[in-house]
């Protein structure tokens, strides 16, 4: 095992103070060396938070698309197989596909001159998407910058 902490990347959804919806690659870095208890051996954690959350898994039809909106709440949205895409108003989009964890937090976007608010996404390719999704608590989490996880 090595002894340099490794980092994972994703990609953060924000809102800036206009009310535009970004992309940015940021990376978790805060990982430690540490069994998760009873006799696992050690491993690499970064221990983001600890907060009441709900989870939920979604599977997303081939050809699906979720036209202009806003994550319903902080949350964490990894996919588990297929490949999906997240297009945000400055015309960034990523295609993102399994262990490719990415964080939606476009709460407070404003609509522009087309009416565009948030984000759209939606399906990539001829399977559908299958998403696991851990969503925060808005008063906590919402508006959190790129780096505000590490």
């Amino acid at each position: 095992m090595t002894d340099a902490p490794p980092k994972l990347d994703y990609w953060h959804v924000w809102t800036d103070d206009d009310g535009v919806t970004h992309q940015t690659r940021c990376a978790l870095t805060d990982f430690k060396l540490k069994s998760m208890g009873g006799k696992a051996a050690p491993q690499w954690n970064d221990h983001l938070l600890t907060s009441e959350a709900s989870i939920l898994f979604c599977v997303l039809p081939v050809g699906w698309i979720g036209d202009w909106h806003e994550n319903p709440k902080p949350q964490w949205i990894v996919p588990v197989s297929g490949r999906w895409f997240v297009e945000t108003m400055d015309g960034t989009r990523v295609e993102m596909g399994p262990g490719e964890p990415s964080f939606g937090g476009d709460q407070e976007s404003k609509p522009d001159p087309e009416g565009r608010v948030g984000h759209r996404s939606g399906t990539v390719g001829d399977e559908p998407a299958s998403l696991m999704v851990v969503q925060l608590d808005p008063k906590t989490w919402s508006g959190v910058r790129p780096g505000g996880f590490k």
